[in-house]
């Protein structure tokens, strides 16, 4: 895989959309190892404190809401086209490196055309109990964005094509081992992005296209850290899985959504479903701008306002 990447800062989170050439990818490889647990390590342990308290922190001040939005938080038919041109079509971070200057550039429509296929596996510091959480959010999510975007979205271990890491601090070298088998060639860059991320960044996806159909989506990973509180985490699955599908971008005038950086939201709401149904509507084609997209967006938010909540 190319580093060609485009890296998009999130509220804590980070994803990073790649479009490159893909080998031919092997069968999954070894399979993961069984169910075991290690001892997390003092720095692991440190981490979960801080999310904690970050955590504690957001509630306090009335945000990571999980209502989906309300009388409070209204919009119309003009605020998802507003909302789907600035998240679909715009990218804060198209350099090379995660930290890089933030900029905005235009872009064209991109999503998954063939099935999306998640599968989740564990790092060996995560608890067995997290495991069974995680895993059950994760099919009952693949089952939602199936129904709400009306495109094969599962949760299996066959022939998995988006790759969901619940890892710890202390689980680098086992990502990366699994991403060296799971995708052959990858590039260094991608595996250093599993090592020693700054505790800012709660948690990341990069999708990737092939050069032959470079708006069509054929992979994607996405790690979330372990050492989250459950709301967290939850959260970061949220964002990561939808923004893998192809609406990478946030936008401070989206409410209620999880597409902002101001925490209010920690699931997809209602809102977010529209644009995901906006995205995977045939209508919208893998390729457009924004000002081929635009009049087709009208004609569909339209018709989803009209539709009973």
């Amino acid at each position: 895989m190319g580093t060609a990447a485009l890296l998009l800062a999130l509220a804590g989170c980070e994803t990073a959309l790649v479009k490159s050439a893909i080998p031919q990818s092997r069968p999954t490889g070894p399979a993961a190892p069984a169910e075991t647990v290690t001892e997390p390590s003092a720095a692991s342990r440190d981490l979960a404190r801080y999310y904690e308290k970050v955590q504690n922190d957001l509630l306090t001040r009335g945000l990571l809401r999980t209502d989906g939005g309300g009388p409070d938080t209204p919009y119309d038919a003009d605020d998802l086209v507003r909302n789907f041109e600035a998240i679909a079509f715009y990218s804060e971070y198209p350099g090379q490196a995660i930290l890089a200057t933030s900029r905005r550039t235009s872009g064209y429509l991109s999503r998954w055309q063939g099935p999306v296929r998640i599968a989740t596996e564990f790092g060996p510091s995560v608890p067995l109990d997290q495991r069974a959480e995680d895993r059950a959010q994760i099919d009952a999510y693949a089952e939602r964005l199936s129904r709400v975007t009306r495109h094969p979205i599962k949760s299996t271990n066959r022939n998995p094509n988006f790759h969901v890491f619940v890892a710890g601090e202390d689980d680098t070298g086992f990502v990366q081992n699994r991403l060296r088998q799971l995708i052959p060639n990858i590039g260094q860059a991608q595996l250093d992005l599993f090592d020693n991320l700054p505790r800012s960044f709660y948690c990341f996806v990069f999708a990737s296209a092939n050069n032959g159909s470079p708006h069509n989506y054929t992979r994607a990973v996405a790690l979330i850290r372990a050492e989250h509180p459950d709301l967290v985490r939850l959260s970061c699955i949220h964002e990561e899985i939808a923004q893998g599908l192809g609406l990478p971008n946030d936008s401070p005038s989206a409410r209620p959504s999880i597409f902002n950086d101001d925490d209010e939201f920690a699931l997809l709401t209602s809102h977010d479903e529209k644009l995901l149904a906006m995205l995977y509507d045939p209508r919208m084609k893998p390729g457009m701008s924004a000002d081929q997209a635009r009049p087709v967006a009208h004609v569909i938010a339209s018709e989803l306002v009209a539709r009973p909540r």
